[in-house]
């Protein structure tokens, strides 16, 4: 009989190709995850690695088993969604990962939320970008991501993914205080503070400028953290765009425009898990915050 969890470890092998990678993206030690997948190849009584210099490579076998091995986790959680819903018990671990502001603004209140509501259930709670969450909620290594869409950009709905939105936000042009431009298309020379390649952010910056502003965004400084783009426009070394849960008006030395822009929230779970009473009781307590939210 083959163990989920070891066939777990393989499907991981195959997606992130070291054992080191595997141990670190699971909080195993490299040791544990290589005596696993040991115990999973003698379970199957077939060759699944070979030596390839320092690293392990699938065979044709284990790249079978990759495919069942997707099917039968899928079976597993609806079995275990059908079973909590047969229950209606609103309890156990659900894992949430969300974008800094939408960490803050919609996932802290939902734990209070939810805390007082179900005080069987445990709510675990991680930042992430927004690309970083919908990965880790396809990989089974989170139960809800939280991630977001900016104007006409559309994220892809991949397959087995039930996608809603919950809160829509404008796009703020982000200026240090006094200073004379009312429009994007002004901005052609100016120094930008954005996030870093391929984040949804820097995605944002270079079509809004692209599209809007008629220019390349020359983007000197990056980082992850929406508050230190706001601080390095606050100091005067640069401009940049951010959305309404950032607070950029709470910093008394920037001023905003209006970009016509729009940031739409989103959260995503997996088809297979919607039965299950405490995710519903997740999505429930997030769509609270969300209105929450809405100005009176």
């Amino acid at each position: 009989m083959l163990d989920l969890r070891r066939l777990r470890l393989l499907r991981e092998l195959h997606a992130r190709g070291t054992i080191a990678a595997v141990a670190d993206a699971l909080s195993f030690s490299p040791s544990t995850v290589s005596h696993q997948l040991a115990e999973l190849q003698r379970e199957a009584g077939v060759l699944l690695f070979e030596r390839d210099g320092r690293r392990l490579r699938l065979t044709e076998a284990a790249r079978v088993l990759v495919r069942h091995a997707d099917a039968l986790l899928t079976r597993m959680e609806r079995a275990e969604a059908e079973m909590a819903a047969a229950a209606g018990v609103v309890a156990g671990t659900v894992r949430l990962t969300a974008f800094q502001t939408a960490a803050i603004s919609l996932a802290a209140p939902a734990l209070a939320d939810l805390t007082s509501r179900h005080p069987g259930l445990r709510l675990e709670v991680t930042e992430a970008e927004p690309d970083e969450a919908l990965d880790a909620l396809l990989r089974r290594e989170c139960d809800v991501a939280v991630c977001d869409e900016y104007g006409d950009q559309r994220r892809t709905r991949p397959r087995g993914l039930a996608v809603e939105e919950v809160y829509a936000e404008r796009v703020r042009l982000v200026l240090p205080r006094g200073h004379p431009a009312a429009h994007l298309r002004e901005l052609a020379g100016a120094a930008w503070a954005g996030g870093h390649p391929g984040t949804s952010h820097e995605r944002l910056l270079v079509q809004a400028c692209t599209t809007v502003g008629g220019f390349a965004p020359d983007i000197r400084h990056r980082a992850t953290d929406l508050l230190v783009l706001l601080a390095l426009v606050a100091t005067g070394g640069a401009v940049t765009l951010l959305p309404d849960l950032s607070r950029p008006e709470r910093e008394p030395t920037v001023t905003t425009r209006d970009t016509g822009i729009a940031r739409r929230v989103l959260v995503a779970v997996r088809e297979d898990g919607l039965a299950r009473p405490a995710l519903a009781a997740v999505r429930s307590a997030l769509r609270r915050a969300a209105l929450d939210l809405v100005p009176g």
